[in-house]
């Protein structure tokens, strides 16, 4: 079962947050603050953490960041009442994988929940292989017949992406979702020009091929 960790200094929202998480299927643990969070995570294998960001003795900014420092990759997605552009900047440099805005849409909570579920998922498979093509999520490398192609973060995890999910046809919205974030002021068209450049460098692959599905988005073939 996955293990949510909810970090609010507010009972009464913390305990709406689990409740719905619960009910969703996921396994809930609660903390009060920075402090209390640490402690559950000595004990507990938490798959993802979800973080308020004004606490008392430490606060969202404070918890993302020591976890980051010890190379912990846990997904953290933090809530808050602030909304500035620069309240997102700060709370992404320090190491947030996604960003709420208070007051809490539960519904939308479980969205980004689920998406960056996902996303974890994807990149902790560091090795996808088939045929005679590799891909290595911590290297960001494309290997076949004995040569490798680094690409760009985005481009890689696009590719990981349709090629974990075979002739599964996904949105550009989705792509966008999945690779950029939901917040993303990036445009849709975007996916567009990726795609074009992962065509250009794999047009010679053997093993895949990236197909446009007219009026839904993109799917990968793999073929053989």
């Amino acid at each position: 079962m996955i293990n949510i960790l909810v970090v609010e200094d507010n009972e009464k929202l913390r305990k709406l947050m689990s409740i719905h998480l619960e009910r969703a299927g996921y396994n809930v643990y609660e903390s009060g603050n920075g402090l209390e969070a640490l402690d559950v995570l000595e004990n507990v294998a938490v798959h993802l953490i979800i973080a308020d960001i004004m606490m008392p003795k430490m606060d969202g900014y404070e918890l993302t960041g020591e976890l980051r420092s010890a190379k912990i990759t846990i997904p953290v997605l933090m809530v808050t009442a602030k909304e500035t552009l620069e309240d997102k900047r700060k709370g992404f440099k320090t190491g947030a994988d996604d960003y709420m805005v208070k007051p809490v849409d539960f519904e939308e909570m479980l969205l980004r929940v689920e998406a960056l579920l996902r996303r974890s998922n994807l990149s902790g498979e560091h090795i996808l292989a088939f045929g005679c093509t590799t891909l290595d999520s911590d290297a960001l490398t494309v290997s076949s017949d004995g040569q490798s192609v680094t690409l760009p973060q985005k481009e890689f995890f696009l590719l990981h992406m349709l090629l974990s999910y075979p002739k599964k046809i996904f949105t550009r919205q989705t792509l966008m979702d999945e690779i950029w974030g939901f917040d993303s002021e990036t445009d849709p068209r975007t996916v567009d020009v990726h795609i074009k450049r992962l065509r250009e460098k794999f047009t010679n692959s053997e093993d895949f091929e990236i197909e446009t599905v007219r009026g839904l988005g993109y799917k990968a073939v793999i073929k053989r």
